[in-house]
C-alpha cells in the first residue's frame, strides 16, 4: 500500500523551501531578492503574461491559494485587485508579506490550508492556484474548495505537471532531477487526469504550457547540452506538433 504525506509533512518541507531561491545572491527578504524572484518566474513562466489577465481583475476578489512569496499575487494587486494570499507555511506568508510591504501594495495573508479554506462559500471573484495542486496531500479537496469559494461565474485557474512531457522524459533521461522531488507529495497528471480532476466546474479549458527556455540552475556539460542544443532544437520544432507535451498543464475553470 502507497503511503500517503499528510499535511504536516508537506507543510514542515514547504517551511524549509522557497521555489527560485538558488537564482539570486541577495538576502532573503530583500528587495533585491524580490525583484529576482519575479524576474526569473515570469522569464521562465512568460506564458503567465499572455494567459492570465493580471491587470483584469480591478475592483474584485482574487485568492491565491499557495501563495508564496506573492510574486503573481503583487501583479493582481497592481492591476486594482482586492488580493488574499494563503500558504501553508508560515514562512511563506511572511515574504509576501514582506514582498507587498517594499512595493507600497495592498493585500492580506493567511497561514492556511487550501484544503480546508478559512472562506465563506462563493467569496472570491478568481482562485488562482498556481503550481500547488501537485504538491498538496489530497488534490480532489483542494480543486473543490477553490470552487466552494468562488462566486457563482467566478473564475479558477490551476497549474499542474504534465506526466507526457518533454521535461519529464528529459529528466529520466539525462538522470536529471526535478525541482522539488524530495517533496513529500509532488504529482504529475496526463491531460484527462487533470480534467477529471477539474469536472466539477462548468466550463474547463485546459491549455498545455511551458516549453524549453535556457536554465541559470543546471551547470556542468548536461547544462551545457541542454542549453547550447536542446532548447534550441527543441524550440524550432511546430509548436503543434509538440504543444500537447508541455510541462506545465493549466486549468482556466468557470463556475
Amino acid at each position: 500500500m502507497v503511503r500517503v504525506a499528510t499535511s504536516e509533512e508537506v507543510r514542515e518541507y514547504w517551511k524549509r523551501h522557497i521555489h527560485d531561491l538558488d537564482i539570486t545572491s541577495h538576502p532573503v527578504g530583500s528587495r533585491g531578492f524580490f525583484d529576482d524572484l519575479d524576474q526569473y518566474h515570469f522569464e521562465k513562466l512568460h506564458h503567465l503574461l499572455r494567459l492570465v489577465p493580471f491587470d483584469g481583475y480591478r475592483g474584485r476578489s482574487v485568492l491565491e491559494v499557495g501563495c508564496g512569496a506573492g510574486v503573481d499575487l503583487a501583479r493582481f494587486a497592481k492591476g486594482g485587485a482586492e488580493v488574499i494570499g494563503v500558504d501553508l507555511a508560515a514562512s511563506a506568508i511572511a515574504l509576501a508579506r514582506a514582498n507587498f510591504e517594499q512595493q507600497g501594495l495592498q493585500g492580506r495573508f493567511e497561514v492556511a490550508n487550501g484544503e480546508r479554506l478559512p472562506f465563506p462559500d462563493n467569496s472570491f471573484d478568481l482562485v488562482f492556484a498556481h503550481g500547488v495542486v501537485q504538491y498538496t496531500a489530497n488534490p480532489p479537496q483542494l480543486v473543490e474548495e477553490c470552487r466552494r469559494v468562488l462566486r457563482p461565474g467566478g473564475e479558477a485557474v490551476f497549474q499542474v505537471y504534465n506526466r507526457i512531457s518533454w521535461l519529464n522524459a528529459l529528466s529520466k533521461l539525462m538522470k536529471v532531477g526535478l525541482e522539488h522531488d524530495d517533496a513529500p507529495v509532488i504529482l504529475k497528471f496526463s491531460i484527462a487526469e487533470f480534467r477529471r480532476l477539474v469536472d466539477g466546474f462548468r466550463e474547463v479549458k485546459i491549455v498545455a504550457e511551458r516549453f524549453p527556455v535556457k536554465s541559470r540552475l543546471h551547470r556542468g556539460w548536461k547544462g551545457a547540452v541542454y542549453n547550447g542544443l536542446f532548447v534550441g532544437t527543441f524550440n524550432v520544432l511546430p509548436r503543434a506538433l509538440v504543444r500537447r507535451f508541455g510541462w506545465h498543464l493549466l486549468a482556466f475553470c468557470k463556475k
